[in-house]
């Protein structure tokens, strides 16, 4: 049988999950996931593992957090005045907003907390400070030309 080689497109399916086994995401609705080998498109170490797959293949590949989002980082938890925010809609907690960071990078930050005068907003990746596993299914290699 054959398997990947940097430039060729692989399809996969994927489930994510925490440490503790949680599902947190998966190619579930969205189907089947493509992917050119080498573009830098999936973290490494499934790059690494898909190169020796077989079609049919299923195999878990566990990332720690520092290979994976990161660790968390408080300083990216800051306080918001309401004023400073559209009102509407109005903010709920897991809300997902935009802004810039001081050095001018696109930064998303997850609304963790509403008060009255204040949103607490979270800049960290939702997974940041966690080891995750990805369990990946090799479904078709489609071999570069």
């Amino acid at each position: 049988m054959t398997t990947p080689n940097t430039g060729d497109t692989v399809t996969i399916d994927y489930v994510l999950k925490r440490t503790d086994g949680e599902v947190v995401g998966d190619t579930g609705q969205a189907g089947p996931q493509e992917i050119q080998l080498g573009n830098g498109q999936i973290f490494p170490q499934i790059e690494e593992a898909l190169t020796g797959m077989n079609v049919g293949e299923e195999q878990s590949v566990a990332i720690p957090c520092d290979k994976a989002f990161g660790p968390r980082r408080e300083e990216m938890v800051i306080d918001i005045p309401r004023a400073n925010l559209p009102a509407e809609p109005a903010p709920q907690p897991g809300m997902a907003m935009q802004a810039q960071s001081p050095d001018g990078q696109p930064l998303t930050l997850y609304i963790v907390e509403v008060g009255d005068e204040t949103v607490k907003a979270d800049g960290n990746h939702p997974l940041a400070g966690e080891d995750i596993t990805f369990d990946i299914t090799l479904r078709e290699i489609k071999q570069a030309a």
